[in-house]
């Protein structure tokens, strides 16, 4: 018989892993991304689900994910950095991120395509699936009321924008916002994460590509 008293500690665990986990530098570069991963798996595991629950099934991807997805990050990078970003700009001063990431970019390819492989891998599968496959999901199960959906989808926006907050105020608000549009997605085509996946990984190869030729500050 299942443990079903386990889910709840297991879920919080895994949830509070996602937010924390990566910030606080125990493991080297992307390293923290196989424990959170083994760790939401286990929760879904303990649930009685699998990945394929939250919406990620190689199996599920369709060309009509694969489209809207691209043309979704084309038009969401316009709109931020066209439009959002320059009215902002007016009101407000971003400080510049203390991370160095343009100037990592430009120095060679080499880098610059190993940055767009972890664009990937990092931001378009694991954010995904760790953000707006299992946590909203998780939220959304344990929050009650008929609003669940509603306030899981605006408190994991809110995490996942916090989440970025080493990339500076401005970082963290484009995650803001780009993070509603990656959750939209999800829903929108009924809990499938591909294009919410390739949104992302579009989204952070063009914004990658832009800083690498000297297009984006």
């Amino acid at each position: 018989m299942r443990s079903r008293h386990l889910v709840t500690p297991i879920r919080l665990l895994a949830i509070a892993a996602i937010v924390l986990f990566p910030h606080l530098g125990l493991l080297p570069n992307f390293g923290y991304t196989l424990p959170i991963l083994l760790l939401v798996w286990l929760s879904l595991k303990q649930a009685g689900e699998t990945f394929a629950s939250i919406g990620f099934s190689f199996r599920s991807i369709t060309a009509k994910a694969v489209l809207v997805g691209s043309l979704s990050a084309v038009a969401i990078l316009g709109v931020m950095q066209l439009l959002v970003f320059p009215l902002l700009e007016l009101f407000v001063d971003f400080e510049s991120a203390e991370v160095g990431l343009y100037d990592f970019l430009r120095e060679n390819r080499i880098q610059f395509l190993i940055m767009l492989v972890m664009g990937w891998l990092i931001g378009g599968f694991y954010e995904q699936i760790v953000f707006h496959g299992f946590l909203f999901t998780r939220l959304e199960k344990m929050l009650p009321g008929r609003q669940a959906t509603v306030l899981a989808f605006a408190l994991a926006a809110l995490l996942f924008g916090a989440y970025h907050l080493q990339l500076g105020a401005a970082g963290a608000l484009n995650a803001l916002v780009v993070g509603v549009v990656y959750l939209g997605l999800f829903l929108a085509f009924r809990r499938n994460l591909w294009a919410s996946i390739i949104c992302h990984g579009v989204y952070n190869t063009l914004a990658m590509t832009l800083i690498y030729l000297g297009l984006l500050e």
